[in-house]
């Protein structure tokens, strides 16, 4: 009956609204069309484009239609209500299979969900609340570099603080290794990485990957970086002794319907999905974080007065996370505003409608957190940093998917506990002792790259409470 019902639901929305009506579109330039769009400022002409033509915008790519979607309604359409039919069959994905693999965000269909219900209870509550203490204890050790720069007067660039500081505890809650001698090494490694698979999603030409550019070279040398560390410790395990991390947690998962476990390159394309899940997004978001709190410190004061009334004298730990409520709302609307993952990709597998506009089989579907958590129409003042919006009582009265950092539906991220708890008790840990000003003239600029990360860093003056 349910079946039947989202049949009739498709076949409704599949009807044509006009003949020969397509969505709306900008002007674009001969032969690549709106591809600048996705080059330069995407941010800006994105978010331009939704106010002028509505929640339907056709984008004509070399070889490519792509339509942006940016009502809820979309959202759950792509994402929830027929998510089946909105597939990972798009350029951004393939080009990020070579960086991840076929690990939980890349891989589809029956292989996803076998995967998915082997690494599922590796991120249940009651075992992920054991890495609170790891969180907060790294945290706490890089206070005396901050405490430093506070007598000192010396700036401190936060974003790269925030990637070392989560590159740390991604290395110890997943892999129990401690990275700080080659935080450099692996943060570069990623850094390339990431900007290599941006760039190839972007490209409008193919550059063989066996070709030997300069570019290649680096990108196969800081994925032989990556892959030398994650296989190692895989490696290691198998021989050694268990401990009490994610990898762990994963070498012993079995798949309740066969009892099979993962082999090695699946461990290694899960790993390196979660180290950069774990790692970068986490980063960007406590960054985008620690700017909007130094622009309203009134709003900084009650997380800090929140911080030390819950905590006292002592170290935060997961269970004061019901009480830490201010740190949560900051966190939420910090990736309102600056979600970490700014875009998601989708291609119908069968020609379907939007508002009754065609969108081709085979194409392409942008849904954009960035877009749509800034939508005038469900969010007042939405260029504003309120906290406020995520008080529960509000948080009610919002539409579904109005907001949706983590994605949604069967795809929403594994990891977002783990996440929540993370930034949570960081940012609670953080600005209990600290405040931030950042320097006058730094250039803020969002760089959406597969993360949207500062393009310029923040460069800040540190002070104590």
């Amino acid at each position: 009956m349910l079946e039947a019902a989202r049949t009739e639901l498709r076949r409704r929305r599949s009807r044509p609204a006009v003949a020969g009506v397509t969505a709306p579109s900008p002007p674009g330039l001969p032969l690549v069309g709106h591809a600048g769009f996705l080059v330069r400022n995407r941010l800006e002409h994105l978010l331009k484009l939704t106010v002028e033509l509505g929640d339907v915008v056709r984008l004509d790519l070399p070889g490519l239609t792509a339509h942006l979607c940016a009502h809820p309604d979309h959202v759950e359409r792509v994402l929830v209500g027929e998510h089946r039919l909105f597939t990972k069959k798009t350029r951004g994905y393939d080009k990020l299979r070579q960086f991840l693999g076929n690990g939980l965000v890349t891989s589809e269909g029956s292989f996803w969900m076998r995967q998915r219900r082997i690494a599922q209870p590796a991120f249940a509550k009651r075992r992920i609340q054991g890495f609170g203490d790891t969180m907060v204890r790294c945290t706490e050790d890089m206070f005396a570099t901050w405490d430093r720069a506070a007598q000192t007067g010396e700036l401190r660039d936060v974003h790269a603080d925030m990637m070392h500081l989560t590159l740390r505890i991604a290395s110890l809650t997943l892999l129990s290794s401690d990275p700080s001698a080659n935080a450099d090494a692996i943060g570069g490694a990623l850094d390339v990485m990431l900007h290599e698979a941006n760039d190839r999603i972007n490209s409008l030409i193919d550059v063989p990957d066996w070709l030997p550019t300069r570019r290649n070279r680096r990108y196969h040398l800081a994925r032989k970086t990556l892959d030398d560390i994650v296989m190692g410790m895989i490696a290691d395990r198998r021989r050694g002794e268990a401990k009490d991390d994610l990898l762990q947690m994963l070498l012993e998962a079995r798949d309740e319907e066969t009892g099979e476990g993962m082999d090695d390159i699946q461990l290694r394309d899960e790993a390196m999905t979660m180290f950069l899940a774990g790692h970068e997004t986490t980063a960007n978001a406590l960054t985008w974080s620690l700017l909007l709190l130094s622009r309203y410190p009134q709003t900084a004061r009650k997380l800090a007065d929140e911080a030390g009334d819950v905590l006292g004298d002592r170290s935060a730990t997961a269970a004061d996370l019901p009480k830490l409520e201010h740190a949560r709302r900051a966190l939420s609307e910090s990736m309102r505003l600056y979600p970490p993952v700014w875009v998601i990709g989708r291609s119908p597998s069968e020609d379907v409608r939007f508002d009754g506009y065609p969108v081709p089989r085979g194409s392409l579907i942008f849904i954009s957190p960035y877009v749509t958590q800034r939508h005038p129409k469900f969010w007042e003042d939405p260029e504003g940093f309120d906290p406020d919006r995520f008080a529960p009582e509000k948080q009610k009265a919002m539409h579904r998917f109005q907001y949706f950092p983590f994605s949604a539906g069967p795809r929403m991220c594994i990891g977002m506990g783990f996440a929540m708890m993370e930034g949570q008790l960081l940012l609670a840990t953080m600005m209990r002792r600290y405040r931030f000003d950042v320097q006058p003239g730094h250039p803020i600029e969002p760089e959406p790259l597969i993360t949207l990360r500062p393009k310029y860093g923040l460069s800040v003056r540190v002070h104590r409470r």
